[in-house]
């Protein structure tokens, strides 16, 4: 397996590891019965529960980006050590910020989602 694909394995790996904590978080907030329901009238989630639950949406956008990105480098020979040195920025910033947004820090979690957007934009700029 090519690196970059690798590593667009490991964000769906953290995608999914945030999915269930965003899930863990839910089910202790609201209970299981009421995630298992239809889920209409179930209150925000607040705390580190809300931020998980963000994060892993904030995730899902940004993995959208990341796969077409790497998809396009990997299918058109373009990969090379700068878009693996994007996709490792990517994939290791996009762990700093979901560890950074479960435990609230603000200003950090933002520079955080710039590094992977700045990981996001070295790929870019190596397959256009």
């Amino acid at each position: 397996m090519k690196p970059d694909l690798f590593l667009l394995l490991m964000a769906v790996v953290l995608t999914f590891a945030q999915m269930l904590v965003a899930v863990l978080g839910a089910m202790l907030q609201v209970g299981l019965p009421a995630l298992a329901g239809n889920r209409e009238g179930l209150p925000p989630l607040t705390g580190w529960a809300g931020r998980a639950q963000r994060a892993h949406r904030n995730m899902l956008e940004s993995l959208v980006l990341f796969a077409v990105l790497v998809l396009i480098a990997v299918m058109t020979d373009k990969a090379n050590a700068a878009t693996l040195f994007g996709a490792q920025v990517f994939v290791w910033a996009r762990v700093a910020y979901a560890a950074i947004y479960l435990f609230g820090i603000p200003w950090l979690r933002t520079a955080a989602w710039f590094v992977s957007m700045l990981g996001l934009a070295l790929i870019f700029w190596h397959v256009v």
